[in-house]
């Protein structure tokens, strides 16, 4: 359990990592308002997306919970 705290903070840091480096190097393109704010929600979205099915597939593996992913 205590190996599945670690991947989990582990995953939280490279992705706060990978956020934060998008949103530095993002205001470098000149785009458009909307352009820019609809690359950053979906940046939002995908990375959550990403957090919450690694988080749920270690907990899968260790805790037993066992949520369908489709295939």
């Amino acid at each position: 359990m205590i190996g599945t705290i670690i991947s989990i903070i582990v995953t939280l840091i490279i992705v706060g990592i990978i956020y934060w480096a998008i949103t530095q190097l993002l205001p470098l393109i000149p785009l458009p308002d909307p352009f820019a704010r609809i690359i950053h929600v979906l940046l939002v979205v995908l990375l959550v997306i990403v957090v919450l099915w690694v988080i749920l597939t270690l907990l899968g593996a260790v805790g037993g919970v066992h949520v369908p992913i489709w295939r």
